[in-house]
């Protein structure tokens, strides 16, 4: 059974997280994904390279990660030669993605409409923190300014003067997400005009895509939301709540969820006629919550869980890392994998998400080292023979 994407073939330019994310989705879903980066490395290869803690064999978590299932082709785009060989490789692929700032690829001779020159079915994307026009393009951005910009991080934390980013780097990765999403769809719109585009993604554009319906609600009222920790703006309770050993989370959504809830909690506060709906519960909410508190604090996570489970209230531990990384369920959907180093050690890392039922072969071939495949890719693509690239070696144009 052949991948999804096999037969597609990319050039990744990306680094640090954005890019990367969005180029390994490719590459899991079956893209030939060449990173192409500069001879003495892209630099997301040294984070974490030599920390005990989390790196294997010099390769730090980062890398091992967001560069698992694709070959490492190292070419110097900064001299004339080795650009002129990236643009041979461009003739033989579909995609090129890549996370410069804006500008960036417009310098390096890069940008869509130089391609398109060599190739006119070539997709290109850029993901950058701001897109490639407008007053603010020219900005640097990180996951962190994203969020910030976006203004999902107004509404994060347990109130107005404890503001705090989402605890995973929800900025880069949704730029990433996003990319892939433009790129495939330029690949099916090519499949009808037999042409390529460029696809432009801002991961602040991103941030407000995921603003979504808070957004409108914003325009309906005027009124800017404000952080309220877990709880919700219209269900209650609808929190997170202290155990004996830990936390849970609860999301009453319905008038029923909370019949089964009186049910299990046996809480003779909550048989007021008034908490019966929502707006009553609204209104003594902060009294429910407190209650609600008290009571699941006599016992262990797991006993009220299974309560919650049986009366199928909406509920869930608040896990760790290491809890997460365990569960039952995300074992059985193979979302925990072997990320191997080419030495043939091995760590453990997340999986992909994207499941399909006819075409999802799932391989996790092992980050390259740096310009591994550069060899196999000049021959097999380029045709150059071994004298060529042994000489275009000495000359520091490949490595």
């Amino acid at each position: 059974m052949k991948q999804a994407l096999a037969g597609v073939r990319v050039l990744d330019l990306t680094h640090m997280l954005s890019g990367p994310y969005g180029s390994m989705i490719l590459a899991d879903l079956g893209a030939e994904t060449i990173k192409v980066e500069p001879c003495h490395g892209e630099g997301t290869r040294k984070l974490l390279a030599t920390d005990p803690k989390n790196s294997l064999d010099g390769m730090g978590a980062y890398y091992i990660t967001l560069n698992r299932n694709k070959k490492s082709v190292a070419v110097d785009l900064k001299t004339p030669e080795g650009l002129a060989l990236f643009k041979q490789l461009v003739t033989n692929v579909d995609i090129v993605i890549s996370n410069f700032g804006a500008g960036v690829p417009e310098r390096l001779g890069i940008d869509y409409e130089s391609l398109a020159q060599v190739n006119p079915r070539i997709i290109s994307c850029t993901v950058s923190g701001f897109g490639s026009d407008g007053p603010g393009s020219k900005r640097p951005a990180f996951d962190q300014v994203a969020q910030a910009m976006g203004g999902g991080m107004s509404i994060t934390g347990p109130d107005p003067e404890n503001l705090v980013r989402a605890g995973i780097p929800i900025g880069d990765l949704g730029g990433g997400m996003f990319g892939v999403m433009g790129i495939l769809a330029a690949l099916y719109e090519r499949e009808r005009s037999g042409v390529g585009q460029h696809v432009d993604i801002s991961m602040l554009d991103c941030q407000i895509s995921m603003l979504n319906y808070m957004a409108t609600m914003h325009f309906l009222s005027g009124d800017d939301p404000y952080p309220i920790g877990n709880s919700h703006f219209v269900h209650v309770p609808y929190n997170t709540f202290t155990c004996s050993d830990g936390h849970v989370v609860i999301a009453v959504i319905t008038d029923n969820f909370w019949q089964n809830l009186k049910e299990v909690v046996n809480c003779p506060e909550f048989d007021d006629a008034k908490y019966d709906s929502q707006p009553g519960r609204w209104e003594d909410r902060d009294m429910i919550n407190s209650t609600l508190n008290t009571v699941l604090s006599t016992n262990t996570c797991q006993h009220w869980l299974n309560l919650f489970e049986a009366s199928r209230i909406p509920c869930s531990p608040v896990n760790s890392l290491s809890q997460a990384l365990s569960d039952s369920q995300v074992m059985h959907r193979n979302m925990v994998v072997d990320l191997k180093h080419p030495n043939g050690n091995a760590t453990k890392g997340p999986g992909n998400p994207i499941k399909l039922s006819r075409s999802g072969d799932e391989v996790f071939t092992p980050a390259p080292l740096l310009g591994e495949h550069t060899d196999e890719v000049m021959s097999d693509l380029l045709g150059l023979s071994v004298n060529e690239i042994s000489q275009m070696r000495k000359q520091g144009i490949i490595r």
